[in-house]
């Protein structure tokens, strides 16, 4: 590029993990490394950057309105919600993702929560250290279910990178596994079923889908109470897909036999979170925004990362995200 040195700045570096390995730039430039930064630090951060790396901190118009060199916005992740791409594009400004670097974390994450979720591992342990084996009197006790995962029913939401990293394992599982079509799509063709259907059908629903106008609170109310089966839900990919208050209620009054959440909104929730307030039953589990977080995982993460903002500088970027960009779930 036609400049002398860029001027990048990481706006939340504590995002990522302590040992994980940001690889030095091969270009000239000056970086600036803060460790997190609130919205009214945003402008003043950025407003001398070419470059601008965020993880979740928000980005909207009126920051990027006070950046005038500003040219590319890397994100160190792979959800880019709180960018304002619409104003990213009416400034050329490239904004690019992470992509298929959790492969391997996110679906091992989903199938620890299954496990420990249908073999009521964790209601288990609490009572065991609670004294309840003592109590029993005898080498085992009953108090909570048990039930096998083969020849089980699970429905995914998403087709993408991780949605389908989670039906092999599944399937090796000998699981079935469903692929829900967008909703009100009445005629699905493979490998998708109807939306609805997968609610019926499910013995654990888990989502793998991006978080967009079209996909926000896809499960609510009406959703549970057409989970006839009483599925397992698992969360792992945004906060917003579920209406967390519905959840609550689908919990309490039984219309799912548990949850596993490892996302919410915000983050982190505050102690009244509706979320929070699950904490004392046994089928709930939840999880700070870990299932991304190996070490495998986030370091190659940042490897894409660093790859990313060197492939802008050369004049050849990657891993480019459109305004316009509409996934399907």
């Amino acid at each position: 590029m036609a400049v002398d040195s860029m001027n990048v700045v990481f706006l939340d570096r504590e995002t990522i993990s302590p040992q994980t390995v940001l690889r030095p730039l091969s270009f000239p430039h000056q970086l600036a490394v803060h460790g997190r930064s609130t919205g009214e630090q945003v402008a003043q951060r950025i407003a001398r950057a070419d470059i601008v790396i965020s993880n979740k901190v928000p980005l909207d118009r009126a920051a990027l309105d006070q950046a005038p060199r500003l040219k590319m916005i890397a994100v160190a992740a792979t959800g880019t919600d709180m960018i304002d791409l619409a104003a990213c594009a009416d400034r050329n400004i490239t904004v690019s993702n992470i992509r298929g670097y959790a492969e391997n974390t996110v679906p091992e994450h989903v199938f620890a929560l299954i496990f420990a979720l249908r073999r009521s591992i964790v209601a288990y342990r609490e009572s065991v250290k609670a004294g309840r084996w003592q109590d029993a009197r005898q080498f085992c006790y009953f108090d909570y279910p048990i039930r096998d995962l083969a020849g089980s029913t699970l429905g995914i939401i998403g087709h993408g990178v991780l949605g389908r990293a989670v039906a092999r394992i599944a399937r090796a599982l000998s699981i079935n596994v469903l692929f829900a079509a967008r909703k009100g799509d009445d005629a699905p063709t493979a490998p998708y079923t109807q939306f609805e259907q997968v609610l019926r059908q499910s013995d654990i629903i888990t989502l793998h889908c991006p978080l967009n106008a079209q996909t926000r609170n896809i499960i609510d109310d009406s959703e549970f109470e057409r989970m006839s089966r009483k599925p397992l839900l698992i969360n792992t990919a945004r906060g917003g897909l579920v209406n967390e208050q519905a959840l609550a209620r689908a919990l309490r009054d039984g219309l799912i036999s548990g949850a596993g959440v490892d996302v919410t909104q915000p983050e982190p929730p505050d102690s009244q979170h509706p979320l929070m307030r699950l904490l004392d039953l046994p089928n709930f589990i939840l999880t700070p925004h870990v299932a991304w977080a190996s070490d495998e995982a986030v370091q190659a993460l940042a490897d894409q990362l660093m790859d990313n903002i060197e492939a802008f500088y050369q004049g050849s970027p990657r891993n480019i995200v459109s305004h316009d960009k509409t996934a399907a779930p």
